[in-house]
């Protein structure tokens, strides 16, 4: 693991089964994981937008029906490290999270087990004209404050979106939210706040740090009068990306090798995957490996014949909505969700 002060990053590199194994899970924090007590646990519901505030524990939450969804959690900044490296534009970030210069690690493929959002909330009585749910976390000395972001209460009704219990048939560690954690699939890592204790239900549009100047894409392609009061464009769900599961450069010795890397996109599954070793002049298809569900990722495998010299190896996505994985992205300040098709370096003896 790499350590980003408070965060880890896996390089892909090591991600080589469906299932990322906890231990090995990146961990983005803004401050120290809270240690939290199951027996002290309560999770506030509150807001104009619900008939009742409602207090549940740690047990409570295990009598409502539970569900499993398969989803990869992705920081918004995974493959930030790549607009310099590739496209030699320097990043300048916001104070917290978002200063984490992310490699290809920011990214990890979890089974989450709890309880439908939606299902707590019908329960708290929420009213027909609610507009935002606005979960909080439990850091006490994170940079950025209170921990909190809203989301569309059509998100938060959604039947995948939970508060998860168990990750990989395990109860949550803390660097992961022991022990309750939003999972909101398809949207940046942002979204699924840790050690949850608290959801606002609103009538009316909530705004906090996280998207009006954290999690906002900043620039000459988004205006910041466009988004007022926001800075720029909020950002919700990642989009479509490919990418090698190599060292940066990768080495090997002339032969054949079996290379492998992971796709997807959100809420669709991968249809395709290409590679290309010649600056994309020729495409030829990988092979799609395993599990491909529309919240996860799926694994591609190729045959390479390495011969001597230094090459760029290309990996391209098509999901099952038609979406092509870009040749090129605009800038951002942030440097968030960075997708470009982009030339990955391998050295061969």
């Amino acid at each position: 693991m790499i350590r980003h002060g408070t965060s880890l990053e896996l390089p892909l590199a090591y991600q080589n089964a469906y299932l990322t194994p906890v231990d090995q899970f990146f961990v983005c924090n803004s401050g120290n994981s809270p240690m939290l007590s199951i027996q002290d646990y309560r999770l506030r519901i509150w807001g104009d937008g619900v008939a009742q505030e409602l207090y549940l524990s740690y047990t409570d939450l295990y009598q409502y029906a539970q569900h499993t969804v398969p989803a990869l959690i992705e920081c918004a900044g995974n493959h930030r490290s790549l607009f310099n490296e590739i496209d030699g534009k320097p990043i300048v970030t916001p104070a917290g999270t978002t200063e984490l210069i992310w490699g290809t690690g920011a990214v990890g493929m979890a089974e989450w087990t709890g309880v439908s959002l939606a299902d707590v909330l019908v329960n708290a009585g929420i009213k027909p004209d609610a507009m935002h749910v606005c979960p909080t976390g439990a850091e006490t000395d994170s940079i950025e404050g209170t921990v909190r972001l809203p989301m569309p209460v059509e998100k938060a009704m959604n039947a995948d979106t939970l508060l998860t219990l168990q990750m990989n048939g395990q109860s949550l560690q803390a660097d992961h939210g022991f022990p309750v954690r939003v999972l909101v699939p398809g949207w940046i890592g942002a979204y699924s706040i840790k050690w949850v204790q608290d959801i606002e239900v609103s009538c009316k549009p909530i705004q906090v740090r996280r998207n009006t100047h954290s999690y906002v894409l900043m620039g000459d392609q988004w205006p910041a009068n466009q988004y007022a009061p926001a800075s720029g464009k909020p950002i919700t769900s990642y989009n479509i990306k490919s990418a090698l599961a190599l060292p940066w450069p990768a080495q090997f010795e002339s032969g054949i090798h079996k290379l492998h890397g992971f796709a997807r996109s959100s809420g669709n599954k991968i249809q395709h995957v290409a590679w290309s070793d010649n600056n994309g002049t020729t495409w030829q298809d990988a092979t799609l490996v395993g599990k491909n569900e529309k919240y996860g990722w799926v694994k591609f495998e190729f045959n390479w014949s390495a011969t001597s010299g230094n090459h760029a190896i290309k990996t391209r996505a098509v999901d099952e909505a038609g979406q092509v994985q870009p040749d090129k992205v605009p800038f951002n300040t942030a440097g968030y969700l960075y997708n470009a098709v982009y030339p990955h370096p391998v050295r061969v003896s």
